[in-house]
């Protein structure tokens, strides 16, 4: 999960009262942008603007599942009410303001700060969206490396291809400049490898049982990657152990559900990994997204989320909790690789490059 979260929010009214417009911007502490929505609130004050801004960025973040929460307002007035140094007089706004207390008590570690509004121009600037539409927006972020030639994938999968869809979201939403070039399937009649084709995905059957040892086996799968000119492999629910070449050293990634190195291992994958986690009591659990070595579920960390477990989980109820974390990680463990931000030191630990 992020350390930190950054969330700048505003509202406003053309009018006050007037039609009126809520909205945040989410990022992490990268600046990489996570959320951000606008929402048109009809014929309001400005108050409740700046309160329902506050109000949905907080349920925003709420579920990312962060340590720290900065959140940015250009409304002194709200800033100085949250933070208990002016008292709310208004009846409209009391129940808003009890309402932003109540999400706020659920972090940890949340800061209000008031900012001026040349350092809001974003959240501004959606809120006008919303305001000049006269409906809520969405806003996609522009890919940070649009200007760049989309990073070339080649995914892995064994199963269902629950990873390799999240991630054609993620492509096509335009959060991750990539493009998937190759799929390559361990089984043939899984339900990825119809997804994939549906796609209009490149598919590849690569079954070990077709191969009388693992090199034969591991250097077909090379040889399909390199005819794709793939510049990152990406391990989506593949059960199959295959040696890594030079080639792809640390270009290999694999997404893991559960906090590694706990719970990992031949053996370990589904249902299984969720019922020893169960079984050992944890009170957490999450994802890890590492860079692969020749061994299972080994190699760098590269990003971690964690989700609770809660009374009565079973082993499909903490998978769908722990696959929400997933969905966040491995794209933004992509981006790193893409941006240039990863680096394997000496010590086999991997350095996030501000």
């Amino acid at each position: 999960m992020p350390d930190k979260i950054v969330a700048y929010i505003d509202g406003g009214s053309r009018g006050n009262p007037g039609p009126a417009a809520a909205g945040f911007i989410i990022s992490n502490p990268a600046g990489n942008q996570i959320e951000a929505k606008a929402f048109f609130l009809g014929r309001t004050t400005n108050n409740v603007a700046e309160y329902t801004a506050l109000i949905k960025a907080l349920e925003a973040t709420k579920k990312i599942n962060t340590e720290q929460l900065m959140i940015f307002s250009d409304s002194e007035l709200l800033v100085r009410q949250i933070n208990g140094r002016y008292k709310v007089k208004s009846e409209q706004i009391k129940p808003l303001y009890q309402q932003a207390i109540s999400l706020l008590e659920k972090f940890d570690n949340w800061k209000l700060q008031h900012v001026t509004r040349d350092k809001n121009k974003e959240a501004d600037r959606l809120v006008n969206q919303a305001l000049n539409l006269g409906h809520d927006i969405e806003s996609r972020p522009e890919p940070a490396v649009q200007n760049k030639k989309a990073i070339r994938l080649g995914v892995l999968i064994s199963g269902g291809g629950t990873t390799l869809m999240n991630i054609l979201e993620h492509i096509k939403d335009g959060r991750l400049n990539a493009q998937v070039a190759l799929v390559i399937s361990s089984r043939s009649t899984v339900a990825g490898v119809e997804k994939a084709k549906n796609a209009g995905l490149d598919v590849k059957i690569i079954r070990k049982k077709d191969f009388s040892d693992i090199d034969k086996f591991s250097k077909q799968i090379e040889k399909e990657l390199i005819a794709a000119k793939v510049d990152l492999v990406i391990q989506g629910g593949w059960l199959c152990l295959w040696k890594i070449p030079k080639k792809y050293e640390n270009k290999v990634m694999n997404i893991h559900p559960a906090l590694l190195p706990s719970f990992g291992g031949k053996g370990m994958w589904g249902h299984h990994v969720h019922e020893a986690v169960l079984n050992a009591g944890c009170k957490v659990s999450g994802c890890t997204v590492h860079f692969c070595s020749n061994e299972y579920d080994k190699g760098p960390i590269i990003i971690q989320r964690t989700c609770p477990i809660k009374e009565g989980d079973n082993p499909d109820t903490l998978a769908a909790r722990v696959f929400e974390q997933e969905c966040i990680a491995y794209p933004e463990a992509i981006r790193l690789f893409a941006l240039g931000k990863l680096i394997v030191q000496k010590n086999g630990t991997v350095k996030i490059k501000p």
